[in-house]
């Protein structure tokens, strides 16, 4: 059996708060627009996010799973950020009981997701079904047709905030052109555009890794020049969008706590777009990074939450 500091590491345990934080906005929204459902719990919030958690730590191990069978984590350079756990190419975990935790955990994910579609509304079940779809193809199949981001971003981003609010305040037969308010689905949209670059950006130094195991997403594809743009455009994008939506009265100016961790991401895109196979500049970037993705998710929280006060 593997040991526990074994298995946090193949989880990656430290960035599971990502789920956490985005499960927080989603329930910051709820606080703020009680909807028709005005009774929720405490349970129901840690419910949501075990179920987050959950599936945030079945696609890792899937992820590792299959990098180890295309032999990919044999080939890449290891960060803290970046190229896989290395604990099956180190002997200390089995292919085997990697792959059943990632089954367990994606079934308990899915769970969650049926619960609350059946007590909130069916809408979540589809967000389930998503988020179920992104898990078993994300590496596979979704990594290799440039799509993998996409769905990361989609599922790990954009829904958890909206799928927790609708959990938290939607009842089962009220109409979907009535559930979100327009803040609700405003703030989803920054958060989705943070992971999917947290993924994009990820993926530079295990270019040629990547594409000896057959995938081919985005860095792949378009090239890493290209690549560095798009992450600084979509840069650009999270951080517009945190600023227009209290000019356009959408939201409080609270909101602009999420601008904090702006240097960060611009020192993040500079690397991005300069990038050469720079080692230790582009670790640097991809720690920038987390701390932009983790920072902007805790504080539009924090702004909406503060706002209510």
């Amino acid at each position: 059996m593997a040991g526990l500091k074994t298995w946090m590491v193949q989880i990656r345990a430290n960035f599971l708060v990502l789920s956490v934080f985005l499960v927080l906005l989603g329930a910051a929204l709820s606080v703020k627009y009680p909807g028709q459902r005005v009774n929720m719990s405490l349970f129901q919030v840690l419910l949501i996010m075990a179920g987050v958690i959950s599936a945030h730590i079945s696609v890792n191990l899937f992820n590792e799973y299959s990098d180890y069978h295309t032999k990919i984590d044999f080939k890449t350079r290891r960060t803290a950020f970046s190229g896989g756990s290395g604990m099956m190419v180190a002997g200390k975990n089995s292919p085997g009981a990697v792959l059943r935790v990632a089954i367990i955990t994606l079934i308990l994910s899915l769970s969650v997701g049926i619960y609350f579609s059946l007590v909130s509304h069916w809408i979540i079940l589809v967000f389930a079904l998503l988020g179920s779809f992104s898990i078993l193809f994300y590496t596979d199949f979704l990594s290799k047709y440039m799509l993998g981001e996409l769905f990361a971003g989609l599922t790990l981003g954009t829904l958890v905030v909206l799928g927790t609010y609708i959990s938290l305040r939607a009842e089962p037969g009220q109409s979907l052109a009535h559930i979100l308010p327009v803040e609700a689905i405003w703030l989803s949209i920054p958060p989705g555009i943070l992971t999917a670059l947290l993924l994009l950006i990820n993926q530079f130094p295990d270019v040629e890794a990547d594409a000896a195991g057959g995938r081919r997403h985005l860095v792949i594809g378009l090239g890493i020049r290209k690549a560095g743009w798009i992450y600084a455009g979509g840069m650009v994008a999270v951080f517009a969008i945190i600023i227009l939506v209290p000019i356009a009265g959408i939201g409080s100016y609270w909101l602009y706590l999420g601008l904090m961790p702006l240097p960060l991401a611009v020192k993040a895109s500079i690397t991005a777009i300069r990038f050469e196979k720079d080692q230790s500049r582009i670790v640097a970037a991809l720690a920038n990074n987390v701390m932009t993705v983790l920072g902007v998710d805790l504080l539009l929280a924090v702004g909406v939450f503060v706002d209510v006060l």
